[in-house]
């Protein structure tokens, strides 16, 4: 299994799933977790996608198995383009078939997120 883990190490409300990333390695040998930047092409994402990444705007961890939850982020150029319209596109392509989303609240720590990531995992295996 791949897991595609977003993140920004450089902002404390969008890294937790990159600091809780050696623990899931660690629990997880045989998951492919794969750190995605979500400007770059990922033609090489599976059909049957799993992310791990901070969502504004929930108080307590969630599984979402639809894009359509989600809100566009406002664009004011290029650069802007996020993993939810890079997602969509795949979708629209027919390369995306199913994308499952372990969303964590920026605000949450670090042994709860892992722990709640355990969890998730527990119900996707």
């Amino acid at each position: 299994m791949v897991v595609y883990i977003f993140g920004n190490p450089d902002l404390p409300e969008d890294s937790l799933p990159l600091r809780i990333l050696p623990r899931l390695k660690e629990e997880f040998p045989g998951i492919d977790f794969q750190v995605k930047d979500p400007n770059e092409e990922w033609d090489d994402a599976p059909q049957n996608l799993v992310i791990i990444d901070t969502v504004q705007g929930i108080s307590e961890p969630k599984v979402f198995t639809s894009l359509d939850v989600f809100s566009a982020a406002p664009r004011l150029s290029l650069h802007d383009f996020d993993a939810l319209a890079n997602l969509r596109l795949l979708q629209k392509l027919g390369k995306l078939k199913k994308v499952t989303v372990l969303a964590l609240p920026p605000t949450l720590q670090e042994a709860d997120a892992s722990f709640a990531i355990l969890a998730m995992f527990g119900d996707l295996m």
